[in-house]
């Protein structure tokens, strides 16, 4: 037992998360009522220490008391636990409390917490509930402030709720909400006013935004009756003095997890190269590890203006179109009357080879394949480390030297002129041919590595059928272990890890482990071919059928468009067919490039060893604080740390399509897209119709994907596609047309409805749902 005023934020472990809250308030010299904590010693003997409470309680003068849970892992800054243990109000008496606290206890393992622990992924076994009892405050008003608002995001409003008593908090009767201003410059601020300079305190003690409780009495005293960090906010961009914009860049990448520290410096140095090569100088933030490009520059000034919404469309897809859209109509990002300086076009020269380079492809496909080919192989070869490595500092001086060297000509442009030979026609053949007509046209298309890695992953499962009970009863990480401890049956993956084993989901991430170092996706996804009887629905021959159905659409289409558009038609399907030959490598330039990247990450864990337990610790610090630490200092705490924040960042569900620097979800403020009950809206980017159960997936490794079940999953890359060959449709939060994911799911001819906000918490595993890839819509069951 020790009085309340003695709690603080060192002692959780003791008196669990709401009265360490409320002892820090007290020490801040805020004014919260009088009380002790009963400390999760006591409960860890599992006897309420009855003269202890006796004692206590008479110390306050008895009378009414509030007994409220305090479990060591509710009130933190990534579990708020809000509602989900007990609290008994108004008890009175030394019998009723001590059976309060008693009521408090068993809260802990309620099916509420229990399941909230679950979804956390918390062992119960190291939780453990203090007790907090404190003088009942009679309250003619009562509610909670938060200190930013969690709706929006924006750092510079508070959210009020507020109703008659304890209801508020309760959630037995309506409140009122509003959004608080800063009331103090009115003549008579009220008690909005001092509720206002209580949150700025508060905040201002934590340094993070807080949920207050707080409830004021009869005589018009304000009381704080609570305050923990707001859990649900996503993490503040750099504050600036002026407004800024930041839009997310990760998707583009098929990447909404947090990156590592360490991967954070490489893909912002692709990024920024990505956006140059478009005309554009746009510098990349960390944003609760998120890659997010800050286009203040780019919405202020005119030029530019007119370009962003097209390029958001293209690469970005259809939410970033509309958040732009919506930026561009804000007052406060009206076009700057100056000039700002452009970034320096392309030189004539670097024009002159773009010319030449995509002609060249288009006029002998298969010749610039081959060199293309040849160039990756090359890239392999020359991404390998040097043998004469030996040390930790000549491990770290090749890192730092081994840069991406730019791609060659012979990968870039063949690319280039298939992605061109692909969106052309669509506006040659405006008016005569749908784009769904244009997108038959390139289903099945060869060439892809992507998709010839997914089709080898299926020829390697159909031959280990002899070992198909083996292979579906164990779990896929017992599986991933035993392979690399050399205790499998050969089934051939040795050969695809060869050649793939440099790939994984969010593989951009230096930090993310290869499938050679842990193979239980691959595992996974052998488990779900498996389960695959139906011969008719293999993946090898529905590409094949994808691919057959491609080409009588093209023949039916050059027919009609030469008869209605000879010039411009003949050009358009001399472009489609280029397309076929040429679109499928535009998966080569990443493919490739991931070589030097799997090179890096095996020096940065050669590295690690040497410097932590944990040899991917390092990846949690960047380059020069790995120099730092190789000449000892110790960064054990800071790796710790960030590890955390990982983690914390890796539970996060949803990530903000753009953000203002205030801390604004642009999102959250625009209205909401119409759609009756159960129909979602999205945009559709593969043309089908299926109905079947759908499956969330979070997490490629665990995914369990019966035939036929429609894959719903947050976002997709290269790592996902396996998943493909025997999923009915495809459903994603975020996303463009062109992005991997609905591009393979063309080419294997599913259908894919594509950003649907909130589609992985708003459809449940198991419900039966129709995707609708032509009106872009996802219908939930009734």
């Amino acid at each position: 037992m020790i009085p309340l005023a003695e709690a603080h934020a060192g002692l959780v472990a003791l008196v669990g998360g709401k009265a360490a809250g409320l002892g820090e308030l007290i020490r801040a010299g805020e004014r919260v009522p009088e009380g002790f904590c009963v400390t999760t010693e006591a409960h860890r003997t599992g006897v309420v220490p009855h003269d202890e409470v006796r004692v206590a309680y008479a110390r306050l003068g008895g009378g009414p008391v509030a007994v409220r849970s305090s479990a060591t892992d509710e009130d933190l800054p990534d579990a708020s636990f809000a509602g989900q243990h007990d609290t008994v109000l108004d008890v009175e008496g030394e019998a009723d409390l001590l059976a309060a606290i008693g009521t408090c206890w068993e809260s802990l393992h309620g099916s509420r917490a229990a399941a909230y622990r679950q979804a956390r992924g918390t062992d119960p076994a190291d939780v453990h509930m203090a007790v907090v009892v404190q003088r009942m405050v009679a309250p003619v008003r009562a509610g909670v402030l938060y200190t930013a608002n969690p709706v929006t995001g924006n750092r510079t409003e508070m959210l009020v709720e507020v109703g008659p008593g304890t209801t508020v908090v309760d959630g037995r009767t309506e409140v009122t909400r509003f959004v608080l201003a800063d009331p103090a410059g009115s003549a008579d601020p009220g008690w909005q006013g001092e509720l206002w300079a209580a949150g700025r305190r508060v905040q201002a003690h934590f340094g993070t935004p807080q949920d207050v409780e707080w409830a004021t009495d009869h005589d018009g005293t304000l009381w704080l009756l609570q305050s923990r960090p707001v859990s649900t906010l996503f993490p503040a961009p750099p504050q600036t003095d002026d407004l800024r914009v930041y839009v997310e860049f990760g998707n583009v990448q098929g990447m909404l997890r947090p990156v590592t520290p360490m991967g954070m410096a490489t893909l912002r140095a692709v990024i920024a190269t990505m956006v140059a090569s478009l005309g554009m100088r746009v510098e990349i933030i960390d944003i609760g590890g998120r890659l997010y490009g800050d286009l203040t520059g780019l919405v202020r000034r005119p030029a530019s203006r007119r370009r962003l919404v097209r390029l958001m469309a293209v690469d970005f897809g259809p939410r970033a179109q509309a958040v732009m859209e919506h930026v561009l109509r804000d007052p406060r990002f009206a076009p700057s009357g100056g000039r700002s300086p452009r970034p320096a076009d392309a030189s004539l020269s670097t024009a002159l080879r773009a010319l030449r380079g995509i002609l060249r492809a288009l006029a002998r496909p298969d010749a610039a394949r081959h060199r293309l080919v040849a160039a990756v192989d090359r890239l392999r070869d020359e991404a390998a480390a040097p043998t004469h490595l030996r040390t930790a500092h000549e491990r770290l001086l090749f890192v730092r030297d081994h840069g991406d060297g730019g791609a060659a000509d012979d990968i870039t442009w063949p690319i280039v002129a298939g992605i061109l030979a692909s969106a052309l026609p669509a506006h040659l053949l405006k008016g005569v041919a749908t784009e769904d007509e244009i997108h038959a046209v390139l289903r099945g298309v060869p060439h892809n590595v992507t998709i010839e890695m997914d089709l080898a992953l299926w020829a390697l499962a159909r031959d280990a059928r002899e070992h198909r009970e083996l292979l579906l009863d164990t779990p896929p990480a017992e599986l991933a272990t035993r392979y690399l401890q050399g205790a499998l049956p050969e089934i051939g993956l040795s050969g695809f890890l060869s050649r793939y084993g440099h790939r994984a989901a969010a593989e951009a991430d230096v930090g993310v482990p290869r499938w050679a170092e842990d193979p239980t996706p691959v595992f996974a996804a052998i488990a779900n071919y498996l389960r695959l009887t139906d011969p008719t629905q293999a993946p090898d021959r529905r590409f094949a059928g994808a691919a057959a159905a491609a080409g009588a659409a093209l023949d039916e289409l050059a027919a009609r468009v030469h008869r209605r558009r000879p010039v411009r038609g003949r050009i358009a399907v001399f472009l489609l067919r280029r397309a076929r030959r040429l679109a499928g490598l535009r998966e080569a330039g990443k493919f490739a490039g991931l070589y030097r990247l799997q090179t890096v990450r095996e020096q940065l864990l050669l590295i690690g060893a040497t410097l932590f337990p944990a040899a991917d610790d390092v990846m949690f610090l960047t380059l020069d604080e790995v120099g730092t630490a190789l000449d000892g200092a110790d960064l054990t705490g800071l790796v710790a740390r960030r590890r955390a924040t990982h983690r914390r960042e890796l539970r996060r569900r949803v990530v903000p399509v753009a953000l203002l620097s205030d801390g604004t979800d642009v999102e959250s403020t625009m209205p909401a897209p119409a759609g009756g009950a159960g129909l979602l809206r999205g945009v559709g980017a593969a043309t089908g119709r299926v109905t079947g159960p759908a499956r969330v997936v979070t997490d490629p490794a665990t995914a369990h994907l019966e035939p036929g079940e429609i894959l719903v999953t947050a976002t997709t890359d290269p790592g996902w596609t396996p998943l493909f060959l025997t999923a009915g449709a495809l459903v994603t939060e975020t996303g463009a047309i062109m992005a991997h994911g609905p591009t393979v799911a063309r080419e294997y001819g599913i259908p894919a409805v594509i950003s649907v906000p909130g589609a992985t918490s708003r459809i449940v595993t198991g419900q039966v749902i129709t995707v609708d890839g032509a009106a872009g819509t996802v219908t939930t069951a009734r």
